[in-house]
């Protein structure tokens, strides 16, 4: 205790070097209503309502090129400490397939913020009862079960995918992977048998859990979760050694100064103290699992390495 009270009063101290003068910039790679955006927003509200900032506070939208054209805005302001980019997995696997030059090691890593298990689902009704029915049916045939990988192929849902076959031993190039455009898509193809299994988020899961169209096989999770997701089990607790978190991250600007860095570190660490910010992860079932700026670039290059490993596996990616 003593050792992390000395380390907030340096931190204060750090960070009274520098306030931020104008309006602070929170940049988020999509359109307005998506999940970041949304998670944004309450970040915004809670640090103006607050007065964890003292400057207005704005969410600025910049959808498109796979989170391209937001870095490429964060680009605009070097070393300026008023911009800040609530960033997405997809600027680390955009990287590695080839699809950007810059990875999030080209910004100022602020913070690891918040993630989301992930799960694989069948219909409510589907003889798939566990994850050895599952590996037990596609060891015979990889092709047997038709699998919903999501919104885009290396994406989120597609590398849970990727990671728990690889856990099967299922060569994750031979399966048969469907992409739908939306959750509310891929639900429907599982209702109507289009589809045999997809990979959601726990949030996302649970809903269609409780209207009754869904069932959970397991969680990416390393434990077991609590509250109304404690009955499912975990992917490892079968057997299968994956544990993965869809991770969302704080960047800023490449040459930012240590006193802002500092600054950014005492004001999110606040946000993820507030009442209101651990109320709003509970309600999404999200994983409140923050680390500041110097711990954030070791959790993200292992980020990094697991979610290269996973697209290699599915054969879009090179070694």
């Amino acid at each position: 205790m003593v050792v992390l009270a000395g380390t907030i009063t340096f931190s204060h101290a750090q960070s009274s070097t520098w306030q931020p003068e104008r309006p602070v910039e929170m940049v988020v790679p999509a359109g307005p209503g998506g999940a970041i955006d949304g998670a944004t927003r309450q970040i915004q509200r809670i640090l103006q309502n607050n007065r964890i900032v003292h400057v207005p506070v704005v969410v600025v939208n910049k959808a498109g090129g796979g989170q391209t054209i937001a870095m490429n805005y964060l680009d605009q302001h070097v070393g300026d400490g008023h911009y800040l980019l609530n960033s997405t997995m997809s600027v680390m696997t955009n990287h590695i397939l080839g699809r950007s030059k810059v990875n999030y090691t080209n910004y100022t890593p602020l913070a690891i913020l918040y993630s989301e298990y992930m799960t694989l689902v069948v219909r409510s009704d589907s003889p798939l009862k566990t994850g050895r029915d599952i590996q037990e049916k596609l060891k015979g045939d990889p092709k047997s079960l038709s699998i919903a990988v999501g919104i885009a192929v290396g994406g989120t849902n597609h590398l849970t995918v990727a990671l728990v076959m690889k856990a099967m031993g299922i060569d994750v190039k031979k399966l048969k992977t469907v992409v739908f455009q939306t959750t509310s898509d891929t639900t429907a193809a599982i209702m109507g048998g289009h589809v045999d299994l997809a990979s959601m988020s726990a949030g996302n899961a649970l809903r269609g859990v409780q209207e009754g169209a869904l069932r959970m096989i397991g969680i990416t999770s390393d434990q077991r979760e609590a509250g109304s997701l404690a009955a499912i089990p975990t992917l490892k607790e079968q057997g299968f050694d994956v544990v993965f978190t869809n991770t969302r991250f704080t960047l800023g600007p490449r040459g930012m100064s240590p006193a802002q860095t500092a600054y950014w570190d005492v004001t999110l660490a606040r946000l993820v103290q507030d009442s209101e910010w651990k109320s709003y992860l509970q309600k999404g079932h999200f994983v409140s699992d923050y680390l500041e700026s110097k711990q954030s670039p070791q959790r993200l290059a292992k980020i990094y390495d697991q979610l290269k490993g996973a697209l290699v596996d599915a054969g879009l990616a090179k070694e």
